[in-house]
């Protein structure tokens, strides 16, 4: 299993960097977007939160396309990022943008969850005591929502690390640069003697995606004793 060559460990640590990049950028707006749906009433709710899960019902192949549309070299937003030297198509950056995408919903999901289950007395019971708003959320709403936190995380992870369709079509399969560990198996299922090789590279990802939703139900088990004395 492990006698990999310096392909599919290329493949292996291009993978892991892309996974981890997007799941660092998406954080941020998935804790914003799962907050604000949770907490907040607004006109277009309903269309913002559908707008959000759409990646889960579309073909991935028609996110990648609408990736390459809006942020390739003559989109309407990647032609204006290029003239200050950001690209993102065929480029790794590119497949981290379509990975961050993809995940991003099973990342808000568990967060959001978190928030609803959240007893607002223990919010309002702060803002009583003089906290302001910001203040409340980072002193107590967050940390209340870290078992979410935690499983949305790692769910996103574990989703932009077997991410393929929108990849592809999004930064098509350029070996060192953005062939994923996923993009590497197709690629080896299609010429010969490459069965092998896939073999391995399916046991790695298998491993790693097991790993990420084990400690991502340990983990939020953990946070949820701690925090929720469950």
């Amino acid at each position: 299993m492990f006698d990999l060559s310096p392909e599919e460990w290329t493949a292996i640590h291009l993978s892991l960097r892309i996974a981890v990049v997007a799941t660092a950028c998406s954080l941020p707006f998935g804790i914003a977007v799962a907050w604000l749906l949770a907490r907040k009433n607004f006109w277009g709710k309903g269309l913002l939160d559908g707008v959000i899960h759409l990646p889960l019902v579309l073909p991935p192949v028609v996110t990648g396309y609408l990736l390459l549309i809006a942020f390739g070299r003559k989109g309407f937003i990647g032609s204006w990022l290029a003239e200050i030297g950001i690209v993102f198509a065929f480029r790794w950056t590119g497949a981290a943008l379509a990975c961050a995408v993809m995940s991003f919903p099973l990342l808000v999901r568990p967060l959001r969850l978190s928030f609803e289950s959240i007893d607002r007395k223990l919010e309002d019971a702060a803002w009583t005591l003089g906290a302001s708003p910001l203040k409340v959320f980072l002193t107590v709403s967050l940390p209340l929502a870290v078992p979410g936190l935690i499983a949305g995380t790692l769910l996103g992870f574990a989703k932009a690390l077997g991410e393929f369709g929108a990849t592809i079509t999004f930064v098509s399969n350029i070996p060192g640069e953005t062939q994923t560990i996923s993009a590497a198996i197709y690629t080896l299922t299609q010429i010969p003697d490459g069965d092998a090789a896939a073999g391995r590279l399916v046991l790695v990802s298998i491993v790693i995606a097991l790993i990420a939703l084990v400690a991502s139900e340990w983990l939020s088990r953990r946070a949820g004793q701690r925090f929720h004395g469950e």
